[in-house]
């Protein structure tokens, strides 16, 4: 509860600029559902800096939940400092992006990605990724 308490007065990770607790915290925090395929992405980067993996299950499309599992979402969200989120591009269901963060051994990476979503029940989900 502490944890939370401290990240609602702090910037938001997804680098919008707003706070974290009219950002992101609307969904990861509050349950509220991401109104776009954008929203959605950027909450999920805020979930692996918050070492959420429930909200990144939850909001991983039904038919794709088998390939991934909490513990190794938690192990790759833990073992990472996420560092800045930069939008290169999107469309209604599309977000291509690039994840900075610091691996486990220190070292600078970029994750890029050409994600798409799907949007079904009144909610966004992730459904894959395309990788460089």
């Amino acid at each position: 509860m502490e944890k939370n308490l401290l990240m609602e007065s702090k910037k938001c990770f997804c680098d919008t600029g707003q706070l974290f607790e009219n950002c992101c915290g609307l969904y990861l925090n509050n349950n509220q559902k991401a109104p776009s395929a954008l929203t959605l992405m950027r909450s999920r980067f805020s979930a692996y800096a918050t070492h959420n993996a429930d909200y990144l299950l939850e909001t991983t499309y039904f038919s794709e939940r088998r390939y991934y599992s909490k513990p190794e979402i938690l192990r790759w969200a833990v073992s990472n400092k996420w560092q800045k989120l930069e939008i290169l591009s999107f469309t209604e269901n599309t977000v291509e992006f690039k994840a900075y963060f610091v691996d486990s051994n220190e070292k600078p990476q970029i994750h890029y990605e050409f994600s798409t979503f799907k949007f079904e029940n009144e909610s966004w989900f992730y459904l894959d990724g395309k990788f460089e």
